[in-house]
């Protein structure tokens, strides 16, 4: 499906003048009006009730998979601000990609980067909870295969690696548990080191993390594939700690993370 926002110039950009030519003027005024109908007046030769299927079958798209793909900052928002934050991301953002799958990431963009100051919702979690949100549509559309498990046995030998379907990130919020009755409105002084992950049911998953098996899980996904007794010698030394102490829990840790399909064994 092809992404409204890659086809429509935004409104800043649209200026037309007597020295285009006619065709291409009425284009811009066509999509201007499109875009931002409070400031770009309907084209004169255009009947307003035709204009309008335009206008709402554009926006109603846009509106509907930003909702779609948001839904936990979309139910902490009224309408109003709803509409009115979608509005002005539909009206000045520039996409990038002509794909629908992208427009998360072009909304998770315009919220980091062009979101007015006094445009409603300002809640501090706001960009990790899209970033959070924005990852878990990463994981279920990923076009990536798990290869058939080979062994869920994880010795000091064994060769693994870190699924393509699995992704780490640390937040400063708590933003797998942040909903309409519950919001935190200052970061607590630990992170929420999390794994987003779909496993071979294709379903999405999340785990919280330690910060030991966060850092494991980092430093696995920094090489494409590591002997488990490797990979726990060197998350010892990094740490500075006891390589008998960090290789019986690690193997462990990578054994349970094979079971659901975050870390893979390797041929």
């Amino acid at each position: 499906m092809i992404n409204p926002l890659s086809i429509l110039p935004p409104v800043n950009t649209l200026a037309p003048t007597e020295s285009l030519p006619r065709f291409v003027r009425a284009q811009l005024a066509f999509t201007a009006h499109i875009r931002s109908p409070a400031t770009a007046p309907c084209p004169a030769d255009v009947e307003d009730r035709r204009m309008a299927i335009y206008r709402d079958l554009f926006f109603n798209n846009v509106e509907g998979f930003v909702s779609n793909c948001f839904p936990v900052l979309r139910s902490l928002v009224s309408d109003q601000d709803w509409r009115i934050l979608v509005r002005d991301f539909y009206a000045r953002h520039i996409s990038h990609s002509p794909l629908f799958s992208e427009i998360p990431a072009e909304f998770l963009a315009y919220l980091e980067q062009e979101k007015p100051a006094d445009l409603v919702p300002d809640f501090p979690f706001l960009l990790e909870l899209a970033h959070y949100e924005w990852l878990e549509l990463v994981a279920q559309i990923a076009t990536d295969e798990l290869p058939a498990a080979a062994s869920l046995d994880v010795e000091a030998n064994t060769r693994i690696g870190l699924s393509p379907l699995a992704f780490v990130q640390g937040y400063q919020f708590p933003v797998q548990h942040i909903g309409p009755a519950q919001q935190a409105l200052t970061a607590p002084a630990e992170p929420s080191l999390l794994v987003v992950y779909r496993n071979r049911l294709d379903k999405v998953q999340f785990l919280a993390l330690n910060p030991l098996s966060y850092q494991l899980l980092q430093q696995l996904a920094d090489v494409d594939g590591i002997a488990a007794g490797e990979l726990l010698h060197q998350l010892a030394a990094t740490l500075k700690l006891p390589r008998e102490r960090v290789l019986p829990a690690g193997l462990c840790t990578l054994a349970d993370f094979v079971q659901r399909d975050i870390v893979l064994v390797l041929p």
